[in-house]
């Protein structure tokens, strides 16, 4: 069983950045970040393989948010740039027991463990 803990949500003003951290109790393969806006359904952002070589985003993120892990460290991490209000949510950690191998990484189901979840409010 992997535990998952974020943490580096907060208040921050629309075009500032801001970086969320996950700790893990254990050994993770992919891993990766959604969010769940008030109102709305839980939707993916970001994943990355195990030795961080492969990467995907969701175009609403792409170009803005940077995911990266240190497995020395069990740390997964989401560096954001240039938030938006439209970013304000709730961000989860997801790890799976198998590496990324595809689309089907964007799906929540996919994922066998999750963070209790980190706020992030982006002000106007």
């Amino acid at each position: 069983q992997v535990q998952l803990v974020e943490s580096g949500g907060g208040l921050v003003q629309a075009g500032g950045p801001l970086r969320l951290s996950c700790a893990a109790s254990g050994r993770t393969y992919a891993i990766g970040w959604f969010r769940q806006a008030l109102g709305k359904e839980r939707e993916f952002v970001a994943v990355i393989s195990y030795r961080g070589g492969t990467t995907n985003y969701a175009d609403s993120v792409k170009g803005r948010f940077t995911i990266s892990r240190d497995n020395a460290k069990q740390t997964l991490y989401l560096h954001m740039n240039n938030l938006k209000p439209e970013d304000t949510a709730v961000y989860y950690c997801a790890a799976d027991g198998q590496d990324f191998s595809g689309i089907l990484y964007r799906l929540a189901r996919t994922y066998d463990y999750w963070g209790q979840g980190t706020q992030v409010t982006v002000s106007s």
